[in-house]
């Protein structure tokens, strides 16, 4: 097994050998120490992106978005659970290149009959052989969204009949007032 050197013992090996160039020796100290691999750079709003998707409580009844705009950072959506609009806000305000958050994430009301309307809506939805596939994976396609007993579907379908069929199931759930579908269909 290869053991990797600390640049500074490459540079006293190259010393005793004579075969140290003072660009080689320049290169090896400017090498960060202790570090195997240089992460790449991304962007801001790929940053944001990715630690709001990391979040770990964030789930298919949570819908988180977001706008930067010079360093500036807005939240917005709806959360279940209050700890989740923090935690948000946190590893957002740690990013490089952030310099300011400002959180509109609404912070949904505790209901038991809007949980029951959740999971409901969810296997209704999710339990639908031609939508199951939205279910799949970490961060499922289709957000449902439940406030007083409506319903607001978020998201991404393939089709306009992936649209109405989950329109149509969120409306088949008992205890339903309205369904808000605001699915958009993504561009193949």
């Amino acid at each position: 097994m290869k053991t990797l050197l600390n640049p500074l013992t490459k540079i006293a090996n190259f010393k005793k050998t004579g075969v140290l160039t003072a660009a080689l020796a320049a290169a090896l100290t400017l090498a960060p120490l202790g570090s195997a691999s240089v992460k790449p750079h991304r962007d801001l709003p790929d940053a944001v992106r990715h630690e709001l998707v990391m979040l770990p409580f964030l789930s298919v009844f949570d819908n988180l978005s977001y706008r930067v705009n010079s360093g500036v950072v807005e939240l917005f959506g709806e959360v279940v659970r209050p700890t989740l609009r923090s935690d948000a806000e946190n590893v957002v305000k740690k990013l490089e290149g952030v310099t300011r958050v400002e959180n509109h994430i609404e912070v949904l009301p505790l209901s038991s009959f809007d949980d029951r309307i959740r999971f409901a809506t969810a296997r209704a939805i999710y339990g639908y052989g031609p939508l199951n596939r939205y279910g799949m994976g970490t961060q499922p396609s289709i957000r449902i969204i439940v406030k007083n007993g409506n319903v607001k579907l978020e998201g991404v379908v393939n089709t306009q009949a992936d649209r109405d069929i989950a329109n149509v199931r969120a409306n088949s759930v008992p205890g339903v007032f309205n369904v808000q579908n605001d699915l958009i269909i993504a561009k193949n």
